[in-house]
């Protein structure tokens, strides 16, 4: 993108420094919350944001106070650096859990961990206070064997190692959410011929090259065309996310319909954060898998989680 364009073009690289101003001023829109956050000065932000800014070329931030805001250009920085920001503090955890045999590493799918795994984990922390538990929310497929993970929670995968356990979670059922305030207006049911007035929010799958299944099932085209809708051209397309919960929380503020889990998005519906105004559900063949190896099972807080997540899921069918 042109935000990583204009850095390689560049012959002085930008310090960690700089970045990590540039990503805290965004995410607070604010210079002096993020002063606060990286316990320095406002005046020191705005300096490492300036360099960073004439590294660039552009203007990365408008206004001043209150009135801040952050450019095209710059917020197009702002999401893939707080990708890699988050990135970095996988890893470092990953390393200090390497020392703590109380820690759990969880490799999870990022659609599972945002919307089911995390909002439930306190539960599994009251009853188990002394466990350490790292979520890695990723899209990528981690190599049980090789790296430090101790469990996996996986979506669309179809085939598994010999050694590597698997637990069934649930089976997909794909469905087309949006807030309540986006359709105020509109009795429900809705017609499905009716999402062609509303923007689609889409996911970035370019990710996931190890299953093209996974792909189509959360692709808009492949959805409505299981529902013999085919007026394509008049469809509008909202903003693409590499970040699932971020995608999420756009359709939960009312900016457009998501293709989701009818399982795993159960607790938004029941508060009422989403609906299905189409009452319309895609079977698919896909499913959500709980994975382990035989030495995984051998650390008790291993077996915790097993049987914790198993009754968690019990408790969210009913």
């Amino acid at each position: 993108n042109k935000f990583l364009e204009k850095l390689k073009m560049s012959k002085w690289l930008p310090s960690l420094n700089s970045l990590r101003a540039f990503e805290v001023t965004a995410r607070h829109k604010s210079y002096r919350n993020a002063a606060e956050e990286l316990g320095v000065t406002t005046a020191a932000v705005q300096q490492l944001v300036e360099k960073l800014e004439l590294t660039i070329g552009e203007k990365l931030f408008t206004g001043r106070g209150t009135n801040l805001k952050i450019t095209p250009i710059g917020d197009i920085g702002f999401e893939e650096l707080s990708i890699s920001f988050k990135q970095i503090e996988r890893t470092v955890n990953r390393l200090k859990s390497k020392k703590n045999n109380k820690s759990l590493v969880i490799s999870s799918d990022p659609s599972f961990a945002s919307a089911w795994l995390v909002p439930k984990l306190n539960n599994f922390k009251k009853i188990n206070p002394n466990i350490d538990v790292l979520i890695d929310s990723s899209t990528n497929l981690v190599d049980l064997d090789k790296d430090a993970v101790d469990l996996a929670i996986r979506f669309g995968v179809t085939e598994y190692k010999n050694n590597e356990i698997v637990h069934k979670l649930y089976d997909e059922y794909s469905c087309a959410y949006c807030s309540p305030a986006l359709i105020k207006n509109l009795s429900k049911p809705i017609n499905i011929f009716e999402i062609k007035k509303f923007p689609l929010l889409r996911w970035d799958l370019s990710l996931f090259e190890w299953s093209v299944n996974t792909k189509k099932c959360m692709d808009w085209k492949t959805w409505l065309q299981e529902l013999k809708f085919s007026d394509f051209s008049k469809l509008i397309y909202g903003p693409i996310f590499n970040d699932y919960n971020l995608a999420l929380q756009c359709a939960i503020a009312g900016q457009g319909f998501i293709l989701g889990s009818k399982p795993i998005l159960k607790d938004l519906l029941k508060k009422k954060l989403l609906i299905d105004p189409f009452d319309i559900t895609v079977k698919t063949n896909l499913r959500y898998d709980l994975v382990m190896t035989e030495k995984s099972l051998d650390k008790p807080q291993v077996k915790k989680f097993i049987e914790w997540i198993k009754k968690e899921k019990e408790i969210s069918d009913n």
